[in-house]
């Protein structure tokens, strides 16, 4: 496994003027931008990297450069800090320099593009006396999947930490995880975040998003909501740990109740959220979603919790009750088959993901509709590994067969932002957040069969 560690720059002086940057480097980083990547460097401090690439762009070199200070750098290896220029921001040269409301103002149908198609905007560049048309987000899609392509195959099996910017960033995360361009505002990265990918492979081979825009080492619970939104926010969280899940048996749907560290996990999920405002709950019915949901909720007390059947967990059929040898031994071959193809894989007696997808993107939507109809602003929603994971490829437009693209820890929290209504995109601001049951930036939890 090669593991890649993604980091946005600190706070520059654009980012806090509300200017559009993309690659002028004449911003710098704010006092709180450096302090900012001094705890990043502190957060992966206990992780040894084999290398680190970082934008030439000085407001992403000079983060690296306060982050490399405090990393485990084997000894030797002087040169572990390379600038690559496919991790350049976004070249959107039209705008540079402006405030986002200049932009607005001067260029309304091109930013109303911007936002509602990022993958169509199209500005007219001259170079060298010609006029050429220019696809910004396209253009920053195919130079995120040059540098996969150049610096994956150097790194197998290593762990490398990348120091870039917001665009390239999500431009790097959607194309490990094939998200389409026009998905490009669907994943946040905010400064100084840290997202985690694990490669089995090069590009296009099996791939796991760990995490996405962690922000707790920077005292922050949660990635802010945006100034203009008036949507609704879900947390998604997976359930504790069962004895079950500890053992690697499959549970599927049968009733397994939490054990005591699923429990510990669960007052941890609801200590990191007790300073946010929760309006609304729903869970799935079964034991340990729902044990879980009402540990939350005892810090949020005025909240009643909503069980929703199309949440429960996928049912395993035969399978359920049995560890990964035992049902190797019984249907040989399968459970290769569901790691590898697992959209065409129909459980025993029991469910396909295409069954597990309708019932609960069907309860998502109506947990959304529902929460914007009654003008609600933050909600919890507690399920299941498998069912979290139909979820998340629901939010971010991928099939069923990306399903194992998607990491959920026990206890873990997901939000996610529905600032235009159920009519725009969904925006992933952050994913399988672990850092409260105390493995710090990685997911330590059990891995465990679903």
């Amino acid at each position: 496994m090669t593991r890649v560690i993604i980091v946005r720059h600190g706070q520059s002086t654009y980012n806090a003027e509300k200017r559009i940057q993309g690659r002028s480097d004449a911003s710098r980083l704010t006092e709180k931008g450096r302090n900012d990547a001094s705890k990043v460097g502190n957060a992966l401090s206990n992780i040894q990297f084999n290398a680190i690439y970082t934008s030439p762009l000085q407001r992403a070199k000079e983060s690296a450069d306060i982050i490399c200070r405090s990393l485990a750098i084997p000894s030797g290896q002087t040169d572990v800090l390379q600038t690559d220029d496919h991790l350049m921001e976004i070249d959107i040269p039209l705008w540079e320099g402006m405030f986002s409301d200049e932009v607005k103002e001067k260029f309304p149908e091109d930013y109303r593009t911007w936002q509602e198609r990022p993958h169509q905007l199209q500005m007219l560049v001259n170079d060298a006396n010609t006029t050429r048309e220019h696809f910004p987000v396209l253009a920053l899609h195919e130079q995120a999947r040059q540098f996969w392509q150049e610096v994956l195959p150097r790194h197998q099996g290593e762990t490398i930490l990348i120091v870039a910017h917001n665009g390239i960033n999500r431009a790097l995360l959607a194309t490990a995880l094939s998200i389409s361009p026009e998905r490009y505002h669907s994943l946040q990265q905010s400064n100084c975040g840290i997202s985690v990918l694990n490669f089995a492979g090069g590009l296009g081979e099996l791939v796991q998003l760990e995490s996405m825009n962690q922000t707790q080492h920077m005292g922050e619970i949660l990635p802010s909501l945006r100034s203009n939104h008036q949507g609704v926010r879900l947390l998604l969280v997976r359930h504790g740990e069962t004895e079950w899940n500890r053992q690697t048996k499959f549970q599927g749907q049968i009733d397994v109740p939490l054990n005591d560290n699923g429990r510990q996990q669960s007052q941890k999920a609801a200590e990191f959220l007790k300073d946010v405002e929760i309006d609304f709950a729903v869970s799935s019915p079964m034991l340990r979603p729902k044990e879980t949901a009402e540990i939350i909720l005892q810090r949020h007390k005025n909240v009643l919790l909503e069980l929703q059947d199309g949440l429960r967990e996928i049912s395993h059929g035969l399978w359920e009750g049995k560890l990964e040898k035992e049902i190797e031994q019984e249907f040989p071959g399968e459970l290769h088959r569901w790691r590898t193809a697992p959209a065409s894989v129909q459980m025993p007696e029991g469910e396909n993901l295409q069954q597990v997808w309708e019932r609960s993107v069907a309860t998502w939507q109506s947990i959304v509709q529902a929460a914007l109809a009654k003008q609600l602003t933050t909600g919890l929603v507690v399920a299941h590994d498998a069912t979290n994971k139909t979820l998340l490829c629901h939010i971010l437009g991928l099939s069923s067969e990306h399903f194992w693209n998607f990491r959920q820890g026990n206890g873990a929290v997901s939000v996610i932002d529905y600032p235009s209504g159920l009519n725009g995109f969904p925006v992933m601001q952050a994913m399988n957040i672990t850092a409260h049951l105390g493995g710090g930036v990685l997911d330590k939890t059990a891995a465990g069969a679903l």
